[in-house]
Order: C-alpha cells, then sequence, then structure tokens
C-alpha cells in the first residue's frame, strides 16, 4: 500500500469524511435547485404542474423551517445514541474496538443524511422572498419539494439507524467485522504463494542508520516506494520497523548502503521516511499483530468478573481460528526483495506466525483457566491451528502452550470434573497436532 493510499484510507474511515461530503452535496444542490427555480420562475409547466406542490412564500418557510428544525434534533438525538453506544462497546469489549464504530459506514451515512438536511433546508430557507417584505417575491418551488422529499427519506433512514445500530452492538457482529480484517491483513502480508522478486533475508553490513524525525506508531509500510528508491540510490535497505511498531523521534527505521554521493542518500533517506505513515494509534490495515489483538482482547475481557462471558470468549477464538489457519497454511514469506535485475535490494519486516500463536496462547493462558469453556475453546483453538499448518515450528509452539496450559489448569483449584474434562481435550488436541507435524 502506497503512502498516498494509506492517508486516504485512514480520511475515508475517519468520522467527518462521509458526513462531510453529504454537506457539501447538500449545499450544492439546494444552490443548483435555487437557480433552476429562478430559471424557471414563472413558467407554466402544463400537466406536470400537479406534480408542484405550491404554498407560498410564508407556507415554504414554514415547512422548510420544521424539516431543518427536527432533522437538527434527531441528529443530536442520532449522535447522543451512537455516543452511549461507543461507551458501551469500549467497557464491554475493549476501547480499541470503537475504531470500528468510527469508520461504520451505516453511521457516517445515517449522521451525515440528518445533518445535510438541514444544511439544504437553511440554504433553500434563505432564498425565500415575499413581496410584503422585500418588495420582490420568489419561492423556489422545486427546492421546497425536494426537501419533503428528503424529509421522507430522512424518516426511513432512521429506522435504519435504529436497527443498524442495534446490530452494530452484537458480539457476532463485532468480532465478524475484526475478524473481516484479520483475514484481509493475512491474505496482504501472507501470500498464497511466495512471488519471484523475494529471497531469502540477507544481513546488512555496515549499512547507516536512518532515524525517525517524529514519533507515533508505524501505520503503514509504502514498501513498493523503498524499493524503488533503494534501487535509484544503487544500495540496499533494511527496514528496522513494519506496522504496529512503537518509533521515537531518533530512533532508527531503517539501515541503508549505497552511493556516498550525500544528494543521493539525502534523497533515499527522505524517501524511506516518507514510505513510512505514522499515527497516534495503531490499525489493522498492514498491522497482523493488532488483528489478532483485538480479537485476543474481546475474548480475555470477556473472561472478567464483571463480564463473565464465556460464550463470547468462545466466539472470539473461532473467529481467531478463521484468521490464523489459513495463515499457517501458507508459506513463511521471504523477507529479501529484490530488483528487475536479480540484485538484493530490500529487508521487509513480517510477524512470525509462531510469535503470533504464543501472544494468543500466553493471554489465555492467564486469564481462561476460571471457565472450562474458555479452556476447552483454547484447546479447540490448537487442535484447529496444528492439524491445518504445515510449518514445524508452530506445531512446536502450539504443543508448547498446550504443555504449559494442562500445567496451569491442574493447579488452577478448579472442581476435578472439570479438571479431568479440560485435560481430555487438551490431550486430544496435543495427540491430533503430533499425528499431523
Amino acid at each position: 500500500m502506497t503512502a498516498f493510499a494509506s492517508r486516504a484510507l485512514r480520511a475515508r474511515e475517519s468520522f467527518w469524511f462521509l458526513p462531510a461530503i453529504l454537506g457539501v452535496a447538500a449545499i450544492t444542490t439546494a444552490q443548483a435547485l435555487i437557480t433552476l427555480d429562478r430559471y424557471l420562475d414563472g413558467r407554466d409547466f402544463g400537466a406536470w404542474g400537479v406534480l408542484l406542490y405550491r404554498v407560498g412564500a410564508s407556507g415554504s418557510r414554514d415547512i422548510l423551517g420544521a424539516i431543518g428544525g427536527s432533522m437538527l434534533a434527531v441528529a443530536a438525538t442520532s449522535f447522543s445514541i451512537t455516543i452511549s453506544v461507543l461507551a458501551t462497546a469500549s467497557s464491554s469489549y475493549g476501547p480499541r474496538l470503537v475504531r470500528n464504530f468510527m469508520s461504520d459506514r451505516g453511521n457516517q451515512f445515517v449522521l451525515g443524511i440528518f445533518g445535510s438536511t438541514f444544511l439544504y433546508a437553511l440554504m433553500v430557507l434563505r432564498s425565500i422572498r415575499s413581496e410584503a417584505t422585500d418588495g420582490a417575491s420568489f419561492v423556489p418551488d422545486i427546492a421546497v419539494n425536494v426537501a419533503v422529499l428528503l424529509a421522507v427519506v430522512d424518516v426511513a433512514v432512521l429506522v435504519y439507524f435504529i436497527h443498524h445500530i442495534a446490530n452494530s452492538i452484537q458480539v457476532s457482529t463485532l468480532s465478524a467485522r475484526v475478524r473481516t480484517e484479520l483475514v484481509a491483513v493475512v491474505d496482504e502480508l501472507y501470500p498464497l504463494s511466495v512471488p519471484d522478486s523475494n529471497t531469502p533475508k540477507v544481513d546488512l553490513v555496515g549499512g547507516v542508520s536512518i532515524p525517525a524525525t517524529t514519533s507515533g506508531f508505524v501505520v503503514a509500510v509504502d514498501e513498493a516506494a523503498v524499493l524503488k528508491a533503494a534501487c535509484a540510490a544503487d544500495g540496499v535497505v533494511e527496514l528496522a520497523v513494519g506496522p504496529g511498531d512503537h518509533l521515537i523521534a531518533g530512533e532508527p527505521v531503517a539501515w541503508a548502503t549505497g552511493s556516498t554521493d550525500n544528494e543521493s542518500h539525502s534523497e533515499l533517506v527522505n524517501a524511506v521516511r516518507s514510505a513510512l505513515t505514522l499515527g497516534d494509534t495503531r490499525t489493522p490495515t498492514q498491522d497482523i499483530d493488532f488483528a489478532v489483538q483485538q480479537l485476543t482482547e474481546m475474548a480475555v475481557r470477556a473472561l472478567s468478573p464483571s463480564t463473565n462471558d464465556p460464550y463470547t470468549a468462545r466466539n472470539a477464538l473461532a473467529e481467531l481460528a478463521v484468521g490464523l489457519v489459513p495463515l499457517c497454511e501458507r508459506p513463511t514469506p521471504q523477507l529479501g526483495r529484490l530488483d528487475t535485475d536479480g540484485r538484493y535490494r530490500m529487508t521487509v519486516v513480517r510477524p512470525a506466525a509462531a510469535d503470533l500463536i504464543d501472544k494468543v496462547f500466553d493471554a489465555m493462558r492467564q486469564y481462561s483457566l476460571a471457565n472450562p469453556l474458555a479452556v476447552i475453546a483454547t484447546a479447540e483453538l490448537g487442535r484447529r491451528i496444528g492439524t491445518a499448518t504445515i510449518h514445524p515450528e508452530v506445531s512446536a509452539a502450539l504443543l508448547r502452550q498446550l504443555a504449559a496450559l494442562r500445567r496451569a489448569y491442574i493447579t488452577s483449584g478448579a472442581d476435578p470434573v472439570d479438571i479431568d474434562t479440560c485435560l481430555a481435550r487438551i490431550d486430544a488436541a496435543c495427540a491430533a497436532i503430533a499425528v499431523s507435524a
């Protein structure tokens, strides 16, 4: 993903983006229809005239005032409902899931359509002139009729919003959205086949550090731009960070070798820095660790004493399997990149599948021991990944994690019946993984 595409995606997912577009469209449409009304003012539409509702200047002001005022009130109510849902989701499923509501197209569209209807009514209202007060009469009848149609549409949008907001807070909807993001980042970073331009990593010797100029999380890396810059400088660039890493100004983002010419080296340094998009928060666009973390956090929070919802935890682990099983079925991505002439040019960063699995199982071992359903779901996750993986290191990590889970659960003080049941499921998972390895 290019740096421009990354910034465009972040703007597109911002809560203000779609409402702003709709607001500008409303103002533009209002001005266009007012201009059309001025052009057609006084003309006879014949039989089609019955479709145009004319109520005069006073009546039009009343209609537009009612529409604008009511839409502003409905928009305020919608904002209040959305904020309430955000607070509930943040406390129940984790604050990092709030971005799913902020980037939700349905929420943006509803709030945008209410706000744009208000702006439209306001712009049309200011154009009405009455002969008694202004000396000349002008009523934009077409624009007023369109305002009435927008009000009818807004009623349908309000009904949709109530349904959408109730559906969006359900656990299945939340986990499905995060799972979709996880699958997308797996497909991007861990393709089914290794491209011909990839090659095993080559350790860089004698590279010059390229320090960061600002602090923040690495949101995206434009690897194509880095490769192009390395080719232009006839050098090699080894990236030190990847999406999800946190940088402090002065820390190295990469090491580079190449032309000793100051101008060429300066261009390479600037190109590498420009290829990294930094932000205040992590996103799952290129950050697979964050995508996995969101579902893991959902499972962990569901097991807290205040929530005590093992079924949500089990659902989150099942969604994790949808992303992690394909990941472990695919070849390990090569970290090296070649130019068109076959010369080594760049080293990229990718999290290892075994490391991702360790983070999930470490968290579940610490927080699931008080609930047998969660322990069984964790063992089932291990079995599903372990019987599908093609990587010996992943199988070894799963067997190690399941053995640790078994030891921890034996000493957890759970009821003997639960211990026997959970140990049987853990042992069955380990046996299945051992056979598949």
